[in-house]
C-alpha cells in the first residue's frame, strides 16, 4: 500500500490504515461511497471514487448524487452517473443516452457532458457541449441541454443549440436560473447565452466582449508551472464561471482566470437592449484568481477553488475571502455543488494532468475522488 501514501500524502498517520483499506477498495470496484467525517468540521470528507469517470461535475437531488464529465478527458465512465447504494455508477438516465459514439445520432445521446445543476424546482439540468474533442468543433445535433426528473429519469425538456448558438469554436460551460431564464457561459469563443426557460429561446449576447475573453496576462498556474496547450501555448479559457446575486439582479461572470464582471439582469433579460448598450453595463465585480469553479449561496458568499493553491475559499458580499480548507487533494477541484446542509462537494477532475497538456504523457492519479467539506 506504499503507493497509496504517494497518492494521499495528507492523511494523518493515525487513519491512514483504516483510509489505505478503504482505498484499495476503490481501485477494484467501479466506485465506492464513503460516509466517515473526520474530527474536525472542516476537515474534507471523501464521498466516492472511481477509476473510471473523471468527473467534473456533482449535483444533488430526489436522494441521488449525480456526477458526470466530459468525453475529450479519455475515460471510459458514462457521461452523466448516478452513485449507488450498491457503490457503483449507474448512467442516467439510462444506458442509451450515454452510449454516443461518432457516427451516431446525437439528438438522444450525451455527447460531452460538462456540467450538471439543479434548478428550483428541483429538475436536473444536463449541460452537453456536443464537442467530443477538446477545442474542436460541436457534432451536428450535440449541443444541448436536458432537463429531467431526478427521481425517475424522465426527459422533461431538451433545449437544442443550433449552429447560431453554439457555433464552431463554442464550448457551452456551465448554468445558472434567474426565475424565467437560464444563463450559460461559452468557454470556446467567450459569449453569455440567455435561455428564455418557457419558449425555449437562446440569445447570444456579449460575444467576445473583454469581459468574456481570457487574458494571456493571468495564465492558469499550478505546481508552479503555467498549464499549456498541445502546441505550448498557454491555456486561455473564456467565460466560465457565473453566478446570480440572490436578489437576481445581477449576473457575475468572467473568465476561467478572473477577473470577474457583472451585469444587471434586467438589461441581459430584454432582447430590446442593444449590444453595444449591454456591453457598457458591464462592470467590475471581483479580481478572483484561476479557479476551478464556483457556487454562491443564499446570502451572497461565493465559494471557489484556487487551482494555484488548492484551496476552497469564502468571498462575502462585503469581498472579504477567508480559506476554508486547503488540500493537495484537491487538484483541480472543479465545478462544486452546494448542498442544502451546508456541505460543498467537490469532484476532482485533475484537467490539467491528462496527457494533452503533459506532451502526451499522463500524470493523472486514480482513482478520481469526491469530496465534501462543511462550509458551516
Amino acid at each position: 500500500m506504499s503507493h497509496l501514501r504517494a497518492w494521499f500524502p495528507s492523511i494523518p498517520s493515525t487513519s491512514y490504515c483504516r483510509f489505505a483499506l478503504i482505498a484499495a477498495s476503490l481501485v477494484l470496484g467501479n466506485v465506492s461511497a464513503i460516509g466517515a467525517e473526520t474530527t474536525d468540521s472542516r476537515s474534507l470528507r471523501v464521498e466516492a471514487s472511481s477509476p473510471v469517470l473523471d468527473w467534473n461535475a456533482v449535483a444533488l437531488a430526489a436522494n441521488h448524487i449525480f456526477v458526470g464529465g466530459p468525453r475529450w478527458t479519455g475515460f471510459s465512465g458514462p457521461a452523466v452517473a448516478v452513485l449507488t447504494k450498491r457503490n457503483s455508477l449507474r448512467p442516467f438516465p439510462n444506458s442509451e443516452w450515454n452510449a454516443w459514439k461518432p457516427g451516431l445520432d446525437a439528438k438522444q445521446r450525451f455527447v460531452s457532458v460538462n456540467a450538471l445543476h439543479i434548478d428550483p424546482e428541483g429538475k436536473l439540468w444536463v449541460v452537453d457541449t456536443g464537442t467530443p474533442q477538446f477545442g474542436g468543433p460541436p457534432v451536428e445535433d450535440g449541443p444541448k441541454l436536458v432537463r429531467l426528473d431526478p427521481a425517475t429519469g424522465t426527459i422533461l425538456r431538451i433545449y437544442r443549440m443550433g449552429p447560431d448558438v453554439a457555433p464552431a469554436g463554442s464550448y457551452i460551460d456551465d448554468i445558472r436560473f434567474n426565475g424565467p431564464h437560464a444563463y450559460l457561459t461559452d468557454a470556446g469563443k467567450g459569449a453569455i447565452l440567455v435561455l428564455d426557460v418557457t419558449t425555449g429561446i437562446f440569445r447570444r449576447v456579449l460575444d467576445s466582449v473583454p469581459a468574456t475573453l481570457a487574458r494571456p496576462h493571468r495564465p492558469i498556474i499550478i505546481d508552479g508551472e503555467v498549464v499549456r496547450n498541445a502546441n505550448g501555448s498557454p491555456l486561455l479559457v473564456n467565460a466560465d464561471p457565473l453566478e446570480v446575486s440572490p436578489d437576481g439582479k445581477y449576473l457575475y461572470f468572467g473568465p476561467l482566470e478572473g477577473p470577474w464582471s457583472k451585469v444587471p439582469t434586467s438589461l441581459l433579460d430584454d432582447p430590446a437592449i442593444s449590444p453595444t448598450t449591454l456591453a457598457a453595463s458591464v462592470t467590475p465585480w471581483a479580481d478572483l484568481p484561476p479557479i476551478g469553479g464556483s457556487a454562491m449561496d443564499e446570502h451572497g458568499n461565493l465559494y471557489f477553488i484556487a487551482l494555484k493553491d488548492e484551496t476552497v475559499y469564502r468571498r462575502d458580499p462585503a469581498g472579504t475571502i477567508v480559506s476554508l480548507v486547503s488540500d493537495r487533494r484537491l487538484h483541480w477541484a472543479d465545478a462544486p455543488f452546494l448542498a442544502r446542509d451546508g456541505r460543498l462537494w467537490l469532484p476532482v477532475a485533475q484537467l490539467d494532468r491528462l496527457a494533452r497538456f503533459n506532451h502526451g504523457v499522463t500524470r493523472v492519479q486514480r482513482p478520481f475522488l469526491l469530496f465534501s467539506v462543511n462550509t458551516q
